[in-house]
């Protein structure tokens, strides 16, 4: 089994930057591929970034690009998002998932493992 476990959300105010990160243990290696996702009140879950288990290959949903970084240290175990210029509809419980090799998705059904998440609050 492996374990992921976020950290790092908090409250802000718009325009500023969280790094939340999510730390694996358990049975895990270095070839997993990692994803976030979020889930605002009334809202469905939402695909948010992933980064393939070499690091090659990220994807991001549109509504995040050009603000959100996700990276990865495998030494650590831990993948990161830098958020920046955060905005009101950034607020949600963002959770991270990862699925053993694999390939980056925007679908939830394809991570084997996820966390309990942490949440985002920006203040407007």
């Amino acid at each position: 089994q492996v374990q992921l476990v976020e950290s790092g959300g908090g409250v802000v105010q718009a325009g500023g930057s969280l790094r939340p990160s999510c730390a694996a243990s358990g049975r895990t290696s270095t070839s997993y591929t990692p994803g976030w996702f979020r889930l605002a009140p009334g809202s469905e879950r939402e695909f948010v970034a992933a980064i393939s288990w070499r690091g090659g290959v990220v994807d991001y949903a549109d509504s995040v690009k050009g603000r959100f970084t996700i990276s990865r240290d495998n030494a650590k175990k831990t993948a990161y998002m830098q958020m920046n210029s955060l905005n009101a509809e950034d607020t949600a419980l963002y959770s991270c998932a990862s699925q053993f090799l694999g390939v980056v998705s925007r679908s939830p059904a394809s991570y084997n493992y996820w966390g309990q998440g942490t949440q985002v609050t920006v203040s407007s």
